[in-house]
């Protein structure tokens, strides 16, 4: 059996929790991490650099004579790190999961990704786009739909350029402050304005070598800052894992209707993608609908996907670099698992860092996966405004949410925040 040298981009939740399952594979010689965090370091061996840094990419991958790079987060992929690979005589031979800059337009641009399903019968939500010179036709495109009204800034916006207005003039308003006065950057030079879907959402989690695929656990995660569902968009507040509702005839048309149309659209469109697709769902009764796309795995839907697959990972992430997925199969444990993520006092607002974490070492039978920690004089301190997520599994969703809010209670750091109502549209 090849013994192999990992290397994965990324420092968060998500990629301490596919580290922590990567590092379980009986295939891993070495596990390394850029630029990791403080729980990556206790498994792998963090490397001081971003992940966007690509010429540090390439002396790591040369000095650590890397095989496999498993890409976390979106920005490396959007700029181009798998044709940086590719392209380079010294480091062309490293296999990579993550698709290259066309492929990861799925979820770099917002317009690209719409019209892509529309090409291919996906179901979505209708839709518009417009730029800076359609100012007025785009306020006026707002009367195509009821309230609330649907704006998302075409180009990445680190999860914060889609906003969700019941007022019209205010949505008018938005629509300014993106198109012509730069509130989102770049990444609002153009925007997407869409209908509505009211349902219950679902993230569904593809892995292909652009010819065939498996499904990972599904998840659903939980965005707003304050319990019920209200308040501001954050990165994510916890996330369940199976979703009641995901199966049977139900997940039969999500695969029948987008997972292989998207796949096949792919390779039609002559588009090589090799790496994870996911797949923003939104159950409208009973009839699924994709939100979005995502070139990469979701975040803190990782940490509770994770921990449920049973098979050795690195085995299918590396016949997956190889666009050799066929005949891999995923064994998943059919316990829930749930994860609470404790942030910042503050997020997703101005919040501090260097808050001392204590407590660690006192919680028993839940996984720690952290997000935004650093390791600073053998102690662990905030860096984030994500801080640590909390996952445990059990029999059921209310044993799961039990045994993961008792672990919570060990831990503090000043002014510690998190949701105590996860799950609670599931029971």
């Amino acid at each position: 059996m090849k013994k192999l040298r990992v290397l994965l981009l990324g420092g968060g939740g998500r990629e301490h929790a596919v580290a922590w399952k990567i590092s379980q594979s009986e295939m891993l010689d070495k596990l390394f991490v850029a630029p990791g965090n403080g729980g990556t370091k206790e498994i792998a061996t963090n490397l001081a650099f971003s992940e966007t840094d690509f010429e540090a990419l390439k002396r790591a991958l040369l000095d650590h004579k890397i095989d496999l790079v498993v890409v976390g987060p979106e920005a490396p992929l959007v700029l181009g790190v798998r044709e940086f690979i590719e392209q380079d005589a010294e480091i062309g031979h490293v296999k990579i999961v993550g698709p290259g800059k066309v492929g990861a337009q799925l979820e770099g641009s917002k317009s690209f990704s719409k019209q892509f399903m529309e090409r291919h019968n996906i179901p979505t939500a209708r839709f518009g786009e417009f730029n800076a010179s359609q100012l007025d036709e785009a306020v006026k495109f707002l009367d195509s739909f009821n309230p609330p009204y649907v704006i998302k800034a075409d180009g990445l916006a680190a999860g914060k350029g889609v906003l969700i207005i019941d007022d019209k003039q205010e949505a008018a308003d938005s629509l300014k402050e993106m198109l012509l006065d730069g509130k989102f950057g770049d990444a609002g030079t153009k925007v997407v304005i869409e209908e509505f879907l009211s349902g219950i959402e679902l993230s569904v989690f593809v892995l292909t070598d652009g010819k065939d695929y498996v499904i990972l656990p599904e998840a659903k995660d939980y965005k707003r800052i304050g319990e019920g569902d209200q308040g501001l968009n954050t990165g994510g507040m916890g996330s369940i894992s199976p979703v009641s509702f995901a199966k049977g005839a139900f997940m039969d048309k999500v695969i029948d209707r987008i997972v292989k149309p998207t796949v096949s659209g792919l390779k039609k469109e002559g588009i090589a993608y090799n790496g994870f697709i996911f797949i923003g769902l939104m159950n409208v009764n009973g009839e699924p609908q994709v939100i979005e796309y995502n070139c990469r795995l979701g975040d803190p839907e990782t940490e509770s996907v994770m921990p449920r697959i049973k098979s050795d990972f690195l085995n299918v992430l590396w016949n997956c670099g190889k666009g050799e997925i066929a005949g891999s199969e995923l064994l998943i444990d059919d316990r829930t698992a749930a994860c609470v993520m404790a942030v910042s006092g503050g997020y997703p607002e101005s919040y501090e860092k260097g808050k001392e974490i204590k407590g660690l070492s006192n919680v028993d039978g839940t996984l720690i996966f952290h997000a935004g920690t650093k390791s600073n004089d053998g102690k662990i301190i905030t860096s984030g405004g994500r801080v640590i997520a909390f996952t445990s599994l059990a029999e059921n969703l209310e044993d799961a949410l039990s045994k993961t809010y008792e672990s919570i209670s060990k831990i503090d750091f000043e002014k510690m925040y998190y949701r105590k109502d996860i799950g609670f549209d599931l029971n």
